[in-house]
């Protein structure tokens, strides 16, 4: 038994690294892009969204985190809009 508790160790060690390498909440995203103005602003403080829809001049960038997303609304390279939804609809 002593033999192998040297070698779970690491493995304990490494799976709880792991834990805390996933997708942000919702509050750390809109906390890093609290002061944010512009496109570069936005990727410089979230680094490239999960999902880009266009319409013309405007762009809905979104977020994946934990427990939901964040969606920003992009109006040619000024943020104009955010919001945090619960993520997908299940119907």
């Amino acid at each position: 038994m002593s033999a192998r508790f040297p070698a779970i160790v690491p493995c304990i060690a490494l799976a709880l690294l792991l834990a805390g390498c996933g997708p942000s909440t919702k509050e750390d995203l809109l906390a890093k892009a609290k002061d944010v103005k512009t496109r570069v602003q936005l990727e410089k403080a979230l680094g490239k969204a999960d999902d880009v829809s266009k319409l013309g001049p405007v762009e809905k960038w979104t977020y994946k985190a934990k427990n939901g997303q964040v969606v920003f609304v992009l109006l040619g390279d000024t943020v104009t809009v955010e919001a945090a939804g619960a993520g997908d609809k299940k119907n």
